[in-house]
Formats: C-alpha cells, structure tokens, sequence
C-alpha cells in the first residue's frame, strides 16, 4: 500500500523543465576531435639529448600536461612531438593541438605560438582559457629542457678536446 501511495505522489510531483540547448553547455567540434581521437599520444626517453621535455600543471584544477619534443641537431627543426595529459577534455584537445603545431618547425619559431591562438582554434570558453597557457607552457618548457641538454653537451664536447690537448 505504501509503495503505491508514493508511487502515485512521485509521479504527480512537480515537473522539471527540459534542459534547454542554450543551458547545456557544448565543446566546439575540434575539442570533441582531439578529445576522441588525441594525436601523438606517447613519451620519448628523456634522456636522449635529442628530446626536450615540458612538464606543468595547473593546481587550480589538478590538470597535469606532458609535452616532449624530438629535435633534430643539424638543421634545428622539430622532428616530432608526443604529449600525456592528465585533465578535461580542453586540456587533452590543447596537448594534442600543441603537438601537431609544433612538428616540422624550428625551436625558435614554436616559442611564438601563444596560448591565445590555441583557444581560438579550439573555441574554448573563457574558463578553459588556462588549458590553452599550459600548452603554451609546455612548449616552452619543453625547447628549455632541449636547449639546456645541448648546451651541457656542447659543453662537455668543448671541454673534451680541451683536457686532451692538457694531456699531451
């Protein structure tokens, strides 16, 4: 008898509107894109000298980005790229965005790709704005990580020849 009391009082209950499509909120279709089919997902080793590695986070919303860049020494240019992303479906969208972007260009070029540019591609709404910054900072952490490795080489290289000659 119970149960058929609340049933009936359930089913007469007040009702809800239907959520509007103006109310629910839609990622733009290249965020959904990368989401479902995310490019160059992986790692390199990141001891390979020839491999940059960029990682940041965003303690605001726990979202974690990995960017690595394989560079190649003799004409400098990006010859690949791979990212792992820990975070909402902006932040995996801005990673694989950020890969695809940064291969086949030279290091120097890839530090002029600003946040803003990825969120226009991607159409990200104003609080997803900080996925598009930490692309852009992974990049950039990524060619310092790259650069400071060739820089020790090159050190060490140049010190070599140095000791040698001391030697002899």
């Amino acid at each position: 008898m119970l149960r058929h009391v609340t049933n009936r009082i359930l089913a007469q209950g007040p009702r809800l509107p239907a959520p509007s499509a103006a109310a629910t909120r839609m990622y733009h279709e290249r965020v959904v894109d990368h989401y479902d089919n995310p490019r160059n997902v992986g790692s390199f080793d990141k001891n390979d000298p020839n491999v940059g590695t960029g990682l940041v986070g965003a303690p605001a919303c726990g979202d974690v980005m990995k960017l690595q860049i394989r560079v190649d020494n003799e004409s400098g240019k990006i010859v690949d790229a791979c990212f792992k992303t820990f975070g909402c479906g902006s932040a995996i969208a801005s990673s694989s965005v950020a890969t695809e972007w940064v291969k086949g260009k030279q290091t120097e070029e890839v530090l002029t790709i600003k946040n803003t540019e990825i969120a226009k591609h991607l159409s990200l709404p104003p609080v997803k704005l900080h996925c598009s910054m930490l692309a852009e900072d992974a990049i950039k952490a990524a060619v310092k990580d790259y650069e400071s490795k060739r820089a020790k080489s090159n050190g060490t290289q140049a010190a070599a020849p140095t000791e040698k000659a001391a030697d002899a």
